[in-house]
């Protein structure tokens, strides 16, 4: 008999977190794993933006999948665009623009996320994202590049809105991104004397009454006040009404002289769960605890595709967030199933209790929250870098990293732009290709056409 066939979608913690312990369990006879991703690496997210502020380089982040010593899946370079539970088939866009179909025994959908907007006028026109390693080297090229615009520029008016920043996203990632590209501007400033500190501006702004709530009231003010300090204009309750090319107007009617808006309002599950025509639960597959999809053979979901059970929590219809954190350990699960699939075991249950949360500011500036500890200064930071520099999967991600914190402590920073900007603006509708995925139709019509050339 043919070994069956494993087929692994995503790249990101869920997905590297669930081959990585295939390779480990299970004997080459047993199964073969093969993994669609566009990249061959595993992006660490949370540390996004420190590369987005020169404090780590885009290298020290991407970690290889293919260092492991028991290194034998098969990469499919490319996006999954479709899936096809009944004829358990995953439609395919390679990197070169060819639609295969790839069928499997047992699909782990792991797709990840795509940042969330919304109708608002010139918005994806003109606004910035930081989900993408790209998006990431490409925002700091391009705050660089106002800074040298700003200098060079006779127009008051021009240098005034080159110089003021907007940040959309009280979240974990833009009260992290406005802080750490804050805190850029404000070093680049010594190396640029013609400017005037008091044009430079950065503005957090999030429709939620606080930031971060799910820190707590406390350390959510404590947040707040720390880049309130630094300078950083902070407002609650606030979103944007409409952007363009040079100003940004809120939903407060005030309008800021703005060439640089970047969006972090949140994110929503990969368009490619809406081909698997299932029930979702705010976007996310709709699974059971041991994260399968109901009615549907050989298919999981986990991480920011799927709405497991949160068990630990013991209140009904309660969810995991979709949290590195989660999504590493589903990962580990998800495989262990997949392998008492094989053997026709009995599936166990994903059940994991939040260990806390990290945020770090930059400099000496963090608040974390580990096993419920509220934390401030010094100590949140010691736990903010220890956390993630113990989550980095290899030992060379964590000497880069490392020798990155170090080299930043004692040389500072860097404002050198890397040539990653265009002379054409990118922005959100540029990294993320949205458009790619399949409708319903179309995977049905693909699958179809593929079965009728093998008959």
């Amino acid at each position: 008999m043919a070994r069956p066939k494993i087929l692994v979608v995503g790249a990101g913690f869920a997905g590297v977190g669930c081959v990585r312990r295939l390779e480990r369990n299970l004997s080459k006879d047993e199964a073969d794993i093969c993994l669609v991703t566009p990249f061959s690496y595993q992006l660490y997210l949370p540390l996004l933006p420190q590369v987005a502020s020169g404090m780590l380089t885009p290298q020290s982040i991407a970690l290889s999948l293919r260092r492991s010593k028991k290194y034998r899946t098969r990469i499919i370079p490319g996006g999954a665009i479709g899936v096809d539970t009944k004829a358990k088939v995953c439609v395919v866009r390679t990197l070169t623009d060819e639609i295969v179909n790839e069928a499997y025994d047992h699909i782990v959908l792991a797709p990840g996320s795509i940042t969330r907007t919304f109708d608002i006028p010139g918005l994806e026109e003109h606004a910035r994202g930081m989900k993408t390693l790209a998006e990431a080297a490409y925002l700091r090229d391009h705050v660089i590049a106002q800074l040298d615009l700003a200098d060079a520029s006779r127009d008051e008016a021009e240098r005034a809105s080159r110089l003021q920043f907007v940040v959309v996203g009280g979240g974990y990632a833009g009260t992290e991104t406005a802080a750490c590209l804050q805190q850029l501007t404000t070093t680049a400033l010594r190396r640029y004397p013609r400017l005037d500190p008091k044009l430079i501006k950065w503005h957090l702004i999030d429709i939620a009454p606080q930031l971060m709530p799910e820190l707590g009231e406390k350390l959510g003010k404590s947040a707040q006040k720390i880049l309130t300090d630094r300078g950083v204009e902070i407002s609650l309750g606030v979103s944007i009404a409409k952007a363009s090319a040079e100003e940004v107007t809120f939903t407060d009617g005030r309008v800021v002289p703005c060439r640089t808006l970047i969006w972090t309002a949140g994110v929503v599950a990969s368009p490619l769960i809406a081909t698997l025509g299932a029930e979702t639960v705010r976007g996310r597959l709709a699974v059971t605890a041991e994260m399968t999809l109901p009615g549907a053979d050989g298919v999981y979901a986990l991480g920011d595709a799927g709405a497991v059970p949160d068990l630990a929590k013991g209140e009904e219809g309660a969810v995991c967030p979709p949290t590195a954190q989660h999504a590493m350990r589903q990962g580990k699960k998800v495989a262990d199933n997949v392998i008492a699939a094989i053997r026709n075991q009995p599936l166990q249950p994903y059940r994991h209790k939040d260990l806390g949360l990290v945020v770090d500011l930059g400099g000496r500036d963090a608040v974390s929250k580990p096993f419920g500890i509220e934390m401030r200064g010094m100590p949140a930071q010691a736990v903010a870098r220890g956390y993630h520099w113990s989550a980095l999967r290899t030992n060379v991600a964590k000497t880069r990293v490392m020798t990155n914190w170090l080299l930043h402590a004692v040389a500072n920073a860097d404002f050198v732009r890397t040539g990653f900007q265009s002379r054409k603006p990118a922005t959100l509708a540029d990294f993320e290709f949205t458009d790619a995925y399949l409708s319903p139709e179309e995977l049905r019509k693909q699958v179809a056409d593929a079965t009728a050339r093998n008959c």
